[in-house]
């Protein structure tokens, strides 16, 4: 049974069975694209709804075959649970109160997160980054916050539409922070009624697109960086291993070439 298990679970690993996967998940990406086209499935849309049980047979089947080659260790890995997750939405019911998880199948197209492994990496980044990137969100929401009980004060009597509460004046800062359409379609008309209004969204501009949203780019960039170091520190160090075991078996045949040379005198 554990040899089996062994077998498997090379099998699971190995490079064609990846590709396999990977490869079942981009076509069914686009199946479930060509569902959307009411021509398309006029056409053939008898063979992509059986194409579509096809693939959700496979996922089922890969689940169950890494749970029995795995055993309780499948539990320890998070991408497994991803990945059960995803699987699990696709197996509920799309037909009444459920109907909208018909719209959810396009989730399987996550699974590639789980399969490639260069996602992979990108995703632990993004996750490690989590912890630094809550504090630039406690400092965003304070930017935020002030400038938008100025705004509401500054602008709201004329300008209700934008500026007449906090969370009208905080959608319009966003709008403005995005830079989209804040020049035309907020500031100068502002600025037509405040011409010293400038003094204000200036200044919010450089502190939040030029300053607050790079430091979201630093934190996930030097993340990304530790992620890689640690996946080379971790590829070194077990070539490291590897030449400690290879210096080690020189120096056992080195010992035995030299006793039998001693034998033989």
């Amino acid at each position: 049974m554990e040899a089996l298990r062994a077998k498997l679970r090379a099998f699971l690993k190995s490079r064609p069975f990846e590709i396999f996967i990977t490869s079942v998940i981009a076509i069914n990406a686009i199946t479930l694209g060509m569902e959307t086209s009411p021509t398309i499935m006029g056409a053939i849309g008898g063979f992509l709804t059986v194409f579509d049980k096809i693939v959700l047979a496979i996922f089922v089947i890969e689940l169950l075959a890494k749970f029995f080659a795995f055993g309780r260790r499948f539990f320890l890995d998070g991408w497994n649970w991803f990945d059960t997750a995803i699987v699990g939405i696709a197996l509920m019911p799309a037909s009444g109160a459920f109907s909208v998880m018909r719209a959810l199948r396009i989730l399987r197209v996550l699974r590639l997160i789980s399969v490639v492994p260069a996602l992979r990496r990108v995703v632990g980044a993004l996750v490690t980054a989590l912890p630094g990137m809550g504090s630039i969100i406690v400092l965003m929401t304070l930017v935020f916050y002030v400038f938008a009980v100025m705004s509401t004060k500054l602008f709201g009597g004329q300008f209700p539409e934008w500026f007449g509460s906090i969370g009208a004046s905080a959608y319009s800062l966003f709008q403005i922070m995005t830079l989209e359409s804040w020049s035309m379609g907020i500031v100068r008309p502002v600025m037509e009624a405040f011409p010293w209004a400038w003094a204000f969204f200036v200044p919010f501009i450089l502190s939040t697109s030029f300053v607050v949203l790079n430091l979201f780019i630093g934190i996930i960039v030097s993340a990304m960086q530790a992620e890689h170091e640690a996946e080379a520190d971790e590829g070194r160090a077990a070539l490291r291993d590897q030449n400690a075991k290879i210096i080690d078996e020189l120096q056992a045949v080195r010992r035995e070439v030299a006793a039998l040379k001693r034998e033989a005198s």
